[in-house]
Order: C-alpha cells, then sequence, then structure tokens
C-alpha cells in the first residue's frame, strides 16, 4: 500500500485585472492599476505579485520609434540583406544588443543590452498604433521601472507586493514562447533550493528555481500574447520569501555557459 504523505491542500489564484486602457506614452501605470482593483472589487494584500507585461511599461515609458527617423548603418544593412529583414528594424536590434548569438533567414537572435538572449532584441510591433512604420523597444531598465511600481502601490495600498515585468521569449530547444521575468522587484527572482531535502530526505545540491520566470508564465496564461488585452494578473498564494530580488539574478555568468 502506498504511503499517503499528509499535506495541506495549497491553492494559487490568478485574476487577469480588468478595464486596463490602451497605454500611451505619459500614463501613469500606477494609477491604472489602482482603478482596475476597484473596478474588480480587490484589495491588495501582502504577498501578492502583480506580473505587468513590458509592452504596458514600454508603451507608458515612449519606447517607441518612428522607423522614417532610422538611418541604417553598414552593419545593419548586411544582417539585413542576410536575414531577409528591414535593415532599420536591424540598426535598431544592433542598438539594442550586446552581440549577436544566431543569424539565418528570417532569424535574428541577439543578446540583449540587459543580459538576457532573445529574438530581436525584444522589438516588436504587435498591439501598437501606428502601422509597419512604428516599432516599441523594451524598458529602458525593467527592474527600476518594476521598483518604481513597486514603491507606489506600497504608498497606495499598505500592501507589500511582489512585481514581475514580464516578456514572451522563445527557446532554442523547444517550440513556443513562454512568459520571462525581464524586471522584478520585492521577491525573489532566481530561488536557491540548494541544502532542502526531498522527500527521502536526499539534499538537493543542484537546484535554483527560475522563480520570477515561472510567475511570469503562469500570468502568461492570462495575458495571452494576441488580442487578448489582459496586460496585468495578479497573483495570490504564491507564499515566496522575502527577498527583493533582481531579473538580473537569472542571467548565466558567462563562465557557466555551455552553449555561447
Amino acid at each position: 500500500m502506498s504511503e499517503i504523505l499528509t499535506q495541506q491542500a495549497v491553492a494559487l489564484s490568478a485574476v487577469a485585472l480588468p478595464g486596463i486602457p490602451l497605454v500611451q506614452p505619459g500614463d501613469h501605470l500606477t494609477e491604472l492599476i489602482l482603478q482596475a482593483l476597484a473596478r474588480a472589487d480587490i484589495r491588495l494584500e501582502d504577498g501578492d505579485a502583480l506580473v505587468i507585461t513590458s509592452k504596458i511599461v514600454s508603451k507608458a515609458e515612449g519606447r517607441y520609434v518612428d522607423l522614417a527617423t532610422v538611418q541604417p548603418g553598414e552593419e545593419a544593412l548586411r544582417i539585413a540583406a542576410e536575414a531577409q529583414k528591414d535593415p532599420r528594424i536591424v540598426e535598431l536590434v544592433l542598438q539594442e544588443s550586446a552581440r549577436i548569438s544566431r543569424l539565418g533567414h528570417g532569424v535574428l537572435v541577439t543578446q540583449h543590452r540587459l543580459g538576457f538572449v532573445s529574438a530581436n532584441s525584444g522589438i516588436d510591433q504587435s498591439n501598437i498604433e501606428g502601422g509597419d512604420q512604428r516599432v516599441l523597444l523594451l524598458p529602458l531598465d525593467p527592474d527600476a521601472s518594476a521598483a518604481r511600481l513597486r514603491a507606489e502601490l506600497q504608498a497606495a495600498t499598505g500592501a507589500d507586493v511582489g512585481i514581475v515585468i514580464s516578456d514572451s521569449h522563445g527557446r532554442p530547444f523547444r517550440i513556443g514562447n513562454v512568459g520571462v521575468a525581464i524586471g522584478v522587484a520585492g521577491m525573489p527572482a532566481a530561488l536557491d533550493l540548494r541544502g532542502r531535502e526531498d522527500l527521502f530526505g536526499r539534499k538537493l545540491r543542484v537546484s535554483v528555481q527560475a522563480y520570477a520566470d515561472m510567475v511570469a508564465s503562469a500570468a502568461c496564461l492570462l495575458t495571452g500574447e494576441a488580442d487578448e488585452g489582459r496586460p496585468v494578473v495578479l497573483l495570490r498564494g504564491l507564499n515566496f520569501p522575502k527577498q527583493d530580488g533582481r531579473a538580473s539574478d537569472l542571467i548565466r555568468a558567462v563562465e557557466q555557459d555551455l552553449y555561447r
């Protein structure tokens, strides 16, 4: 007969906040979030986590670029011809990146200036106004943006919450996008489980969770990537430890990267 583990039930709730409008440059995201919380009759509690898509953070911070203002250089022209991409977008990709990771037909994967690896340095044209002549860059400093939002929400509500600014990334060895954290405040980004015991008393020796990435992916099930219009998700019940992590904590050191 199998041994029965006497554990209490654990619940995690996720709510996409309703009525977030199309964000414009200069909009106060904290006010929009507070209005959405009131609309849903939700009061923030200590230990809540808010996942906010990088797109609305970038929009509020005015990270738009008009492609008509971009003059591609020689390197951008060369790469654009090889990758079959708009050379103006390639120029912006190069400006936002530290190096090119992979280049192929229709594919340009870079190490972003913030350290992570993503397609096109996170530059996007989906869900933005202005047609094909306008692109949106990622926030300039997502960790700082997350910290600012956390401080403003705590001042307004008194609740000590965690903030994740999320983006969607592909993976080199698996199909499809997942949510990842590019900005974190008030909660762990990486959760070190080394030293804890498993069910049989064996000590964990290599287990480090990409905690904020998992939080971002959980929220991504609600935010979506198309026309859902749900850019802010409240997660309750995570019970994360008191840590003030940063998304930069998730970047693997060069000497530990076997694929670079």
